[in-house]
């Protein structure tokens, strides 16, 4: 027997009429809602998505990138490294008025602003409540950098949700962030108060176009989305408000969300998410690396039959274009539309087949070029940002240097730095297969440890520390952030060595490296520019949803002519940016009934439109994930007393028909509202007193004067329903 639990009311009194299956059915929409795209590893996406009635925001990143569109400390550092030059002259033009040019000049250092940085946040993040967020899951460091925006703020009331291993490494950036930036503050002096200067609308229109695309965004529209550097009291107050989770750990918010965290191989830490609600499990993609060589693999196995899979790993939209070639000919017919256990294992392998080769092989070449750099008397500089691939590189670098019989200081300079180092040997849960061994056969995770035992390679805070100022030595090979190159270390050394044609800039892909360059040109360094994986490419996407096999999933619109050709038999969304797609509902929620309403069940059930259909008056409760109806503590199990509940859809003839026997006057007319999702039909009520009714397929709104006219108008209404 099918029960229909009745658990909306009609209320007449205030004019106003719920129809029952409609409203159940907006109440379990699920909403999503893309606030940001991202670009790649260093600024990853933005969501906010409402499950079960409870908002959930999906990281809280920073767009660095943008902090090219400022100067550096327009000072020579290098002289610190140098004693020739030891006396350097105190005078900088950063701090007088630069000079009006025509906007479309061509870009040179003078064109950056020469201010203190302010830093980009999401912007459409802004448009939303703080209030209205009620968790916050973070799933990557990356994805925690803007977070102190939002703790800070008095109204922030969510509950924040991280991974042990990204919680810290995240606090390690920031921190970091703050630290760099403070040598900037005592520069420029105490913060502006107020708007600074380089933000006012006269200064803005004399940048030159490519500076304004970063400041206003391309629609200029983002001006409001810059912020000026949190504190390090914001973030010991962001770190309280955290909740960190260890691998597959659950946690369950407000007894309605059941949150689990599992490993997406992108960084040490960084994760997928799976969320039980009572309409069902939720999966959130971040960006994905199959095998990587230094975080744990993706376990996507444990992401498979999910209700809603919401895709939110960008990458393969951005190499649709450069992987047009490579993609895998009629992947649609290539395998059985089935998952078989044939076909499962076929595309398991295939997915896995080349990642950690493919890492180990740029990893290899990278080394060989700091070789060659150091065989011909250069240095070089590695500002690369990802602490997975910094420490792998530190690693293979060193061994490089040993077995090529070069004696070569290595220096980290980082005020995270020690710290870092020391959390990496403690992490083995985030960490591959290869280093886990390590770890079961007695050897540390990683050697930075005897690196330093041996003072092969150097940690020092900051490039100005009197620890290394004495131990430095050239040529060297120096890891140090940021790099946006606007920020910390990186700064100071590549002034010293950009003239030198000898000497090597390794960093990632991504960057506009003509603004990024512009500080330091003209430049003789040679420069390797390096990507790493940062996401599931287009040529694995399919596969992996065919494995995972969601119900329904939410894919980015730039997937859409791939989704087709795949032709999937599982539902699909599209989203863009700035745009909400509404989730269908996909199964109701299952609900246990306390044995005690039982008797109810059979004595009071009513068949309606072929269903059968029973009132129960008790406590819901949400616990785990789970609806539960319990006997309340002064439940009366009567029926005896109980006011009339109507349900049903309002039909608009029946309704006129009621209207006319009243001796009413009734007009109907209907329109198409705002976004062309939902019709209105209005009933126009003329004599003998004016009334107006808006019927919808979620609701029915009644709006009259008198008592009188309401309850004629209420009557008519409750003939056209069912009474239960």
């Amino acid at each position: 027997m099918t029960i229909v639990l009745v658990t909306w009311l009609v209320s007449l009194e205030q004019y106003e009429i719920l129809v029952g299956e409609k409203l159940l059915a907006l109440f379990r929409t699920m909403k999503f809602t893309c606030l940001s795209e991202g670009r790649g590893y260093y600024f990853p996406p933005c969501h906010i998505v409402n499950i079960s009635g409870f908002r959930v925001l999906f990281d809280c990143p920073l767009d660095l990138s943008a902090l090219t569109v400022f100067s550096p400390l327009p000072i020579v550092t290098s002289s610190l490294l140098d004693e020739k030059t030891s006396n350097v002259s105190g005078q900088s033009s950063s701090n007088s008025e630069s000079v009006r040019r025509e906007v479309g000049e061509s870009l040179d250092s003078k064109s950056l602003i020469q201010a203190e940085p302010w830093y980009k946040t999401v912007k459409s993040l802004q448009l939303w409540s703080i209030y209205s967020i009620d968790v916050v899951l973070i799933s990557s460091p990356m994805g925690m950098l803007g977070l102190p925006f939002l703790t800070r703020l008095k109204d922030f009331r969510s509950k924040v949700y991280v991974t042990e291993a990204a919680s810290r490494l995240g606090k390690l950036m920031m921190e970091d962030l703050v630290s760099m930036h403070m040598e900037l503050r005592q520069f420029y002096g105490p913060e502006e108060s107020g708007c600074p200067q380089w933000m006012t609308w006269e200064k803005l229109e004399l940048l030159p176009m490519a500076l304004k695309d970063i400041v206003l965004g391309s629609e200029g529209t983002e001006l409001g989305g810059w912020m000026p550097i949190y504190s390090a009291a914001d973030i010991k107050g962001c770190m309280e408000k955290v909740q960190s989770l260890k691998y597959a750990e659950e946690a369950c918010y407000n007894g309605a969300l059941t949150i689990k965290a599992f490993s997406s191989g992108l960084e040490i830490g960084a994760c997928n998410w799976n969320i039980l609600s009572p309409k069902g499990s939720i999966t959130y993609l971040s960006g994905s690396v199959f095998a990587s060589t230094t975080a744990s693999s993706f376990d996507y196995k444990a992401l498979e039959g999910s209700d809603v899979l919401l895709y939110s790993d960008f990458t393969a939209c951005n190499d649709v274009d450069s992987e047009k070639n490579e993609f895998p000919p009629d992947t649609a017919s290539s395998y059985p539309s089935d998952t078989g256990s044939c076909w499962e294992t076929i595309t398991e392998s295939w997915l896995d087949s080349d990642e950690y080769s493919e890492e180990m092989e740029k990893v290899s070449f990278i080394c060989q070029c700091a070789l060659d750099s150091i065989n011909d008397g250069g240095s070089v500089l590695i500002p690369i940002g990802r602490p997975g691939i910094m420490l792998k590189l530190l690693e293979h670098v060193s061994l490089s240097l040993e077995s090529s019989n070069l004696k070569v200081p290595i220096y980290f300079v980082s005020s995270a730095a020690e710290e870092l180092l020391a959390f990496s040997n403690i992490i083995p849960e985030w960490l591959s297969s290869q280093r886990q061994e390590r770890l079961y056969s007695g050897q540390p995770l990683f050697t930075h440890i005897q690196l330093s035992k041996e003072k092969k390679l150097l940690v020092s805070p900051a490039i100005h520390s009197s620890k290394f100022l004495t131990s430095w030595q050239e040529p060297c090979i120096a890891f140090c952030p940021h790099w946006s190159l606007r920020l910390g270390p990186v700064v100071h050394l590549l002034q010293r060595w950009c003239a030198d044609p000898n000497s090597l800039l390794i960093m990632e892909e991504g960057a506009d490296i003509n603004l990024a360059f512009l500080p330091f040109k003209p430049m003789s360094m040679k420069v390797l520019q390096c990507s790493f994986i940062s996401g599931i490419k287009l040529k694995r996407a399919i596969p992996l949803l065919k494995i995972l096999q969601p119900k329904h999933v939410v894919v980015p619109e730039g997937l859409r002519s791939h989704i087709s050709c795949w032709n999937p038999t599982i539902s699909v969304s599209y989203f863009s940016e700035n745009e909400t797609v509404v989730i269908p509902k996909l199964n109701y929620a299952d609900m246990y009934i306390a044995m005690d309403l039982a008797p109810e069940l059979l004595n009071y059930t009513k068949v309606i439109h072929e269903n059968n259909i029973v009132r129960l008056k008790g406590e819901l409760l949400v616990e785990q994930g789970k609806h539960q109806l319990v006997l309340g503590k002064k439940q009366v199990l009567s029926s005896q007393d109980r006011p009339l509940l109507f349900l049903g859809r309002v039909d608009l003839n029946s309704l006129l028909m009621a209207l006319k026997k009243m001796g009413m006057k009734a007009t109907a007319h209907h329109a198409q509202i705002a976004n062309g999702s939902e019709t209105v039909y209005t009933i126009c009520i003329s004599e003998p007193n004016e009334a107006l009714i808006e019927v919808t397929a979620s609701q029915t709104m009644i709006s009259v004067a008198d008592e009188n006219t309401a309850s004629l108008v209420s009557e008519a209404v409750r003939s056209t329903l069912v009474c239960i």
